[in-house]
């Protein structure tokens, strides 16, 4: 049985096709359709949530999984949700990732299959009293729909004497190429710092820390393979202003230089600038924040089409964000190219 399939995904539908042509060069959307919320916080008695943020998703078995972060009072989880169809995700059933109760702040997760274990990876960060770094942890199942099967939650660095980090980060992004594996990660300071391990040691032995990118950048950092080309995305938000957008940067190796690139007209990749609603949908969010591209399939290569990017954001509307960054009521949408 095919575990991931290729799937074109627009908001309204899912649609497999044929594997369109490649293009010889790069090109980014000019211009953005935003869907309707598709994703909000679930109204509940237990885990009651003011935002949900923080989105990783793959297609697999005929449904995606979107993994999430919630914001409850005095926690920080993640929750998860399966559906067939987008326009199913708002009342398909939820389920929290409890971690134990001492785990107060777990979340910003990343989902992938790992091929040599044979293995969902849920990669997220935790926060563990005592620690000097916020603590990059993994949880597996060889059960992607079965939310009660992700084991506890470990770290990638058993002691502080294993981690090199010399600064540290958030919003964790592992991909592998060849023979090894990298982590990437931001720090809110205009860096993407990148460590790397090999293939049979992951997911521990992760060293050799390094500054991968400094620039205009901020945090969430997310970086695919591109399908048919010898390249690379980041795709990278910043926050200019105080409003989210998102960046776009290439590179020909995962241990290379990443040279930005700008859509049409000089643009980021996502902004208020160049996303618009679709057809009959209010605007809903001018802050671009925290996406995820739709795969081209959910191993650990994250791999995705470049004639077919879906990016899956949380969203708010500016006039709408709290000082408190704890009490935005972010929401979750699709953009798609607009034609």
């Amino acid at each position: 049985m095919t575990l991931c399939k290729t799937v074109q995904a627009a908001w309204w539908t899912v649609v497999l096709m044929a594997v369109p042509a490649v293009p010889q060069e790069l090109k980014l959307p000019a211009r953005w359709e935003l869907s309707p919320p598709l994703i909000s916080p679930e109204v509940r008695d237990a885990d009651r949530a003011v935002s949900v943020k923080d989105p990783t998703v793959v297609f697999a078995e005929g449904k995606w999984h979107v993994f999430m972060t919630i914001r409850c009072e005095g926690y920080v989880p993640m929750e998860y949700v399966s559906f067939a169809k987008w326009e199913e995700a708002e009342k398909a059933p939820r389920h929290v990732l409890r971690g134990t109760s001492e785990q107060k702040y777990r979340c910003a997760p990343q989902v992938f299959y790992f091929r040599p274990h044979k293995k969902w990876y849920l990669i997220h960060q935790l926060g563990v009293p005592g620690r000097k770094f916020m603590q990059i942890s993994f949880s597996t199942t060889a059960t992607i729909g079965d939310p009660k099967s992700w084991t506890p939650s470990q770290s990638i660095f058993r002691t502080d004497a294993d981690d090199t980090r010399k600064e540290g980060g958030l919003d964790f992004w592992m991909i592998c190429d060849g023979p090894k594996a990298y982590l990437f990660y931001t720090n809110l300071k205009g860096k993407m710092y990148r460590m790397w391990t090999t293939l049979e040691e992951f997911p521990f032995g992760f060293r050799d820390c390094q500054v991968a990118l400094q620039a205009d950048i901020f945090e969430a950092s997310h970086i695919y393979r591109l399908k048919g080309m010898d390249k690379f995305l980041a795709l990278i938000e910043a926050n200019p202003g105080g409003k989210r957008l998102y960046k776009a940067f290439v590179a020909d190796r995962l241990d290379g230089k990443w040279t930005e690139m700008k859509a049409h007209d000089n643009l980021p990749f996502a902004s208020d600038r160049n996303v618009r609603p679709a057809a009959g949908v209010e605007l809903w969010t001018d802050n671009i924040s925290h996406g995820e591209l739709l795969r081209d399939g959910c191993d650990e290569t994250l791999t995705v089409d470049p004639n077919n990017l879906r990016l899956l954001i949380q969203g708010v509307l500016q006039k709408n964000k709290p000082r408190n960054y704890g009490q935005i009521p972010w929401r979750l949408g699709l953009l798609t190219p607009a034609k």
